[in-house]
């Protein structure tokens, strides 16, 4: 770690108190000047440090993500998953992108026997995530806009002995897990998470998280060997989010709007949806009963129930439109709708756009 990002990690883990010069020239084992000549690349940088008449240092916005302070945070939430592979940019084309060209270079995850290969070990539950990306995607080839230090875009590896045999499952664990740590890190603080099947998290009528699933093939063994899951969740306001696209998403600052019970940093929210996608997985691995209890909190979560939809096909059935009513969410995250004539109809993701009132899956 280099005695610039020692300097901004321990003003940021002081919580807006003053560090001293000499403290931190201590710390870092380096001079005084070493120290200022730090802060001052940090300041042009962006980073908001105020010097005090005592000649201390404190961080003006606590809310500071880097690869260091994300995988300290990250290994202390989720100790078990602490080994994982890391990596943490402040701009990047897009996560998932990025990620498919690490597994593209690096070869097979697991072995013939399900063992995993040197690569496997490396990156299996690995964690990419930016601050920042210049071309996110969403499902279909949408743009997810994804600006500077507003919210948090991150990608996970994971590559299940067997491979992924239900890629809907991954994104309904995934679903899941985000509306599991947006309870616990904003419950407080009137935020209620919903989901918008399938991969669409909503608060406060607005969209402030996407979620993208990619299967990611062995041609040796024709099976999709691993998955890479990217999550994308607005955190504050943006002018980047203007326009028809304000209409349709949000970000959880706009839900709490004044409330600031629950101050959580960038980086925590990060770990806490990172870790929890692991560990929901590794539940829903277990048993059907696991798979069935997680189903029921998607479908307790699911907003879309009840509604009348218009279903825009894109495979299968006919070329056009109709109107329908969604009515359940079956064991494989299929939606069970039911047309005007009675009948009934699973839709599988990859199969159809939704509509429902002004917001558009």
């Amino acid at each position: 770690m280099t005695t610039k990002e020692k300097v901004l990690q321990r003003l940021a883990q002081a919580q807006g108190q003053p560090v001293s010069g000499e403290t931190l020239a201590s710390e870092c084992g380096v001079s005084r000047a070493a120290i200022w000549k730090a802060v001052s690349t940090l300041r042009t940088e962006g980073c908001q440090i105020e010097g005090t008449p005592n000649g201390g240092y404190v961080l003006g916005d606590n809310d500071v993500f880097t690869q260091e302070i994300f995988a300290e945070t990250f290994s202390t939430c989720f100790p078990e998953f602490s080994n994982c592979h890391i990596e943490c940019f402040k701009e990047i084309d897009s996560t998932n992108t990025y990620a498919k060209r690490v597994l593209a270079e690096c070869g097979n995850l697991r072995n013939a026997d399900g063992s995993l290969t040197p690569a496997g070990e490396k990156y299996n539950r690995s964690i990419f995530v930016a601050e920042k990306q210049t071309a996110g995607r969403g499902r279909m080839g949408r743009t997810f806009v994804s600006p500077d230090k507003t919210g948090i875009y991150i990608s996970v590896i994971y590559a299940p002995a067997g491979g992924i045999k239900d890629p809907a499952r991954i994104t309904v664990c995934t679903a899941v897990a985000v509306c599991r740590t947006l309870k616990k890190l904003y419950g407080g603080c009137g935020v209620q998470p919903q989901i918008k099947w399938i991969n669409d998290i909503f608060a406060g009528g607005k969209k402030i998280c996407g979620i993208l699933a990619e299967g990611v093939a062995n041609f040796e063994s024709g099976m999709i060997e691993s998955a890479v899951i990217g999550i994308g969740i607005n955190v504050k306001s943006s002018s980047a989010l203007s326009g028809k696209l304000a209409d349709i998403a949000g970000s959880l600052e706009e839900v709490m709007k004044d409330n600031t019970n629950a101050q959580v940093s960038r980086a925590r929210l990060a770990a806490e949806v990172a870790g929890q996608v692991f560990s929901i997985l590794e539940e829903d691995a277990e048993s059907s009963a696991a798979h069935a209890r997680i189903i029921s909190e998607y479908k307790e979560a699911s907003f879309l129930l009840g509604q009348k939809i218009t279903v825009f096909p894109l495979i299968g059935y006919d070329k056009s439109s109709y109107k329908a009513i969604a009515t359940d969410i079956d064991e494989n995250a299929g939606l069970v709708v039911t047309l005007d004539d009675g009948t009934t109809r699973t839709l599988q993701t990859g199969e159809v756009s939704l509509k429902s009132g002004e917001f558009v899956t």
